[in-house]
């Protein structure tokens, strides 16, 4: 057991814990809608949850009180709340167990979220391959609601929220906040350029705040026992809370740790997930799932918090760390992560969709002994036509891999183009996509 306080997973490591509404409301479950609804202004909540200092945890990590404060103070009509729950990140799966194990939790925090920015309506936008997640979810709708605390004139207070699934169709880019309204609309999934922002035209052109599932099962916390309680854990100013960082690869035991922001990745890898699964050394090492450019073992003794991994050239993201062992080709990983993100790329914006697949075709070539030396400036020059030059920042994740790994294992990729050249392998590329 973690000598820290568990806060987002301690129910679900309670012996015979079932996620029901029955067993929530043993661990105090809906006590902070008790005793804030109707008693503890709107204002006053976001208040709170920006002294806090919680951030967002879906990957850009964007101050969540901050980000309430951005709707409208004056608009009278509808907003929304979407609570972002298309966890397709690779290497992330925090979001998934969340739902799945305490998913009363999330709801709740859905419902502060509501509360506080004056939404009457919410939906939690899940993605499509999560089946079990989304019946867990409608299950736990229907007993809130018939305990009353979803729907009209909640617990008497006058107030009202309602919460709907929706169930997105397995698109990567739908993770975006604003390619996910487009698609709650019942459009392409495609982003929209901003400005407008969500906050003043979101769902159906009206103030909406996208919150991840994480930041908001954060929220009965933080009203319960306060503030400057939550602010106090982690890496206060900046990085407070807990963090559920999602570990796999080549480790003892890959898993979900939920842990205070701003311990090292060395903590996390050896004392956490158990230390390399067999017995050679830690090779590379993916902060904040694929969207993040790998570090080394240089980095192990970095802080996991939003401000030291950025310092070292990388960003905690989603929360998804992967972790490779010494003998991993780092240009076949940095393929294998391209070739997702090539398939996933929404089509909309030429530079990534274009660009993509000429890097796939490129770093195919590589791999396959065919390369050239002028490959390796065609490479970066490809990533720096295609990062900021896209509608969202899908484009700056898909070059990441590749930037990243060509800074600190240049010689890997010299060394293949060297031995295609030794072997007299190199042959005319025909052109087309991948």
């Amino acid at each position: 057991m973690p000598q820290h306080e568990l806060i987002l997973l301690k129910n679900m490591m309670q012996p015979g814990y079932t996620g029901s509404l029955r067993d929530y409301e043993k661990t105090g479950g809906y006590q902070a809608v008790r005793n804030t609804f109707g008693k503890i202004a709107p204002a006053d909540v976001t208040t709170m949850v920006r002294k806090s200092g919680l951030r967002g945890r879906g990957g850009a990590g964007f101050p969540t009180g901050v980000k309430w404060g951005f709707l409208p103070k004056d608009y009278q009509g509808p907003r929304y709340l979407c609570c972002n729950a298309d966890e397709s990140e690779p290497g992330t799966f925090k979001d998934r167990q969340l739902m799945e194990r305490d998913p009363h939790q999330v709801l709740e925090g859905i419902l502060l979220a509501c509360y506080a920015i004056g939404a009457e309506t919410a939906y939690i936008y899940i993605r499509g391959e999560m089946v079990l997640g989304s019946r867990i979810l409608e299950q736990a709708i229907t007993e809130a609601r018939a305990a009353g605390y979803i729907g009209k004139n909640i617990l008497g207070t006058g107030i009202h929220a309602d919460v709907w699934v929706h169930r997105g169709a397995g698109a990567y880019i739908c993770g975006e906040e604003t390619a996910l309204l487009e698609s709650l609309e019942g459009k392409r999934g495609l982003p929209r350029i901003k400005p407008p922002f969500p906050a003043t035209h979101g769902l159906y052109n009206k103030p909406t705040v996208v919150n991840n599932v994480e930041t908001l099962a954060n929220l009965p916390h933080i009203l319960n026992r306060g503030p400057e309680w939550f602010a106090a854990i982690g890496s206060p100013p900046k990085s407070t809370g807990t963090r559920v960082f999602c570990v796999s690869g080549h480790v003892k035991r890959p898993g979900n740790y939920e842990v205070p922001m701003g311990i090292t990745i060395r903590e996390l890898v050896y004392e956490h997930a158990g230390g390399m699964r067999s017995d050679k050394p830690l090779k590379a090492i993916i902060p904040g799932g694929a969207s993040a450019p790998f570090l080394t073992p240089a980095h192990l003794d970095v802080k996991l918090d939003f401000e030291h991994v950025a310092t070292a050239g990388s960003m905690l993201g989603s929360g998804g760390v992967t972790v490779m062992e010494e003998g991993t080709s780092m240009v076949w990983a940095a393929l294998r992560l391209m070739e997702f993100f090539y398939h996933e790329s929404c089509g909309k914006c030429s530079p990534c969709r274009e660009g993509s697949s000429w890097l796939v075709q490129t770093l195919r070539r590589i791999l396959a002994k065919r390369g050239r030396m002028q490959d390796l400036e065609t490479l970066l020059d490809l990533c720096k036509n295609i990062a900021g030059r896209t509608v969202c920042a899908f484009g700056d994740a898909e070059v990441a891999p590749i930037q990243s790994t060509l800074k600190h294992w240049r010689q890997e990729y010299v060394d293949l183009i060297h031995e295609a050249e030794a072997a007299n392998l190199i042959r005319p590329e025909p052109v087309g996509k991948p």
